[in-house]
């Protein structure tokens, strides 16, 4: 395998592969190419994924660094600033080598959404940075409109056999406002309208009903912090108020924050924070603390939604 890679350029390859074999011997051409080049490399694949190619790298797989993507990556929205940028940041000199696959056959449809926007934000993450992210997709387990969106996210695209081309359907841009979904509420959601004066008490109420569903332990202390930051920058940023709803759906407590606010950066959330920077940390808070983040943003406001498993 060989990718396009100046100094200056961000590459950001869709690898199409149909069997074991062809996952292997493409990925690991890619990371020994990485090796030649001594660039600092990354892989975060499924845990499964992660055996095949330390196998095929053998004594080369020594220095790489190996995530299993099924935890690292269990939010998609965590995946950009923990994962990627974690790894680029912290190596700032030369081109950074990373393997991403954040999605494969267990992700839900409810989980879908978020991780096609993520591949789509990928471009704009990185745009001008000297990083490689090669981003595997099973063209047998996924469904296909998975694959149909993969070429739409990626500039590049690579077949099991090692044949690169130029994606004809290139528009991340489009991803990202095709799953800008509208989020409807559970009808029989328990809802607390809120505003400034309200604060302590939507976050009682948030405590109260995620226990009355069988939350429990430390992920309590996670659904007050995230629902303290959203309800407080509906405060700040959303029009002063806000409305907060909580309901249980396929073993998942779901926790939904609506306010008439609007997000203008689609990277809000996901794009580390300078050290000297006010604000800017909560959503990247509630997206390190949740399982699962759903962002709808329009004219009409935006709404939040966060699950945790029960």
């Amino acid at each position: 395998m060989r990718t396009v890679t100046t100094h200056e350029a961000f590459v950001h390859p869709a690898l199409f592969y149909r069997t074991e074999q062809e996952y292997t011997r493409q990925t690991v051409a890619f990371l020994r190419e990485g090796l030649t080049n001594g660039e600092p490399m990354a892989v975060a694949v499924p845990g499964p994924n992660l055996g095949l190619i330390k196998a095929g790298l053998g004594g080369d797989a020594e220095g790489i660094l190996f995530l299993d993507m099924t935890e690292a990556g269990r939010n998609p929205g965590r995946i950009i600033p923990k994962v990627l940028r974690g790894f680029a940041d912290a190596h700032p000199k030369g081109r950074v080598r990373i393997i991403g696959e954040p999605i494969w056959a267990g992700r839900s449809a409810v989980e879908y959404p978020a991780c096609a926007q993520h591949e789509a934000l990928i471009n704009a993450a990185f745009e001008g940075r000297a990083v490689t992210i090669l981003c595997p997709y099973d063209e047998v387990r996924l469904d296909p409109q998975a694959i149909a969106d993969a070429r739409v996210t990626h500039p590049t695209l690579i077949s099991g056999e090692g044949h690169e081309s130029v994606s004809d359907a290139y528009d991340w841009q489009a991803v990202v406002d095709r799953y800008n979904q509208a989020l409807v509420p559970a009808p029989d959601a328990a809802a607390f309208s809120y505003g400034a004066e309200d604060l302590p008490a939507v976050r009682q109420f948030a405590l109260a009903q995620a226990t009355r569903l069988g939350l429990a332990g430390e992920r309590l202390m996670d659904v007050e912090l995230a629902v303290a930051e959203l309800t407080t920058n509906s405060v700040v940023h959303g029009g002063g108020r806000g409305t907060l709803a909580v309901w249980a759906e396929q073993g998942q407590l779901v926790c939904e924050v609506r306010d008439a606010g609007r997000l203008t950066d689609p990277l809000a959330g996901r794009r580390p924070p300078q050290r000297d920077q006010l604000g800017g940390r909560g959503l990247m808070l509630v997206h390190y603390v949740t399982d699962l983040v759903r962002v709808h943003t329009g004219d009409d406001g935006t709404t939040l939604r966060f699950y945790l498993s029960l």
